[in-house]
């Protein structure tokens, strides 16, 4: 049901690109069961959205602050946003 369901759009800043941070979070993201996707941005950035139950939503926003073992993350931006429900999976864009 979408009462209980939640949506963050998500701006990870840092040593985010090249880390394997994307393919870190799709495993993370499958861990604590949300949906949504991940990519790269062109500033260097990595953008994602998640959609799930509020505590698996707000453990994958807290997962992004460490990310990857390689990563040096300075700063998650998060903007919540109206549930939609349209993601079956997690995904990687390219």
């Amino acid at each position: 049901m979408a009462e209980d369901k939640e949506r963050a759009h998500v701006m990870i800043s840092g040593r985010v690109q090249g880390v394997f941070f994307r393919d870190e979070t799709r495993d993370a993201a499958g861990r604590v069961g949300v949906t949504g996707w991940v990519r790269n941005t062109a500033d260097g950035r990595v953008e994602a959205v998640f959609e799930g139950r509020p505590p698996a939503v707000e453990e994958m926003i807290r997962w992004c602050w460490d990310g990857s073992p390689s990563a040096k993350v300075d700063d998650v931006q998060v903007k919540k946003e109206e549930y939609q429900g349209e993601f079956g999976s997690f995904s990687v864009r390219r």
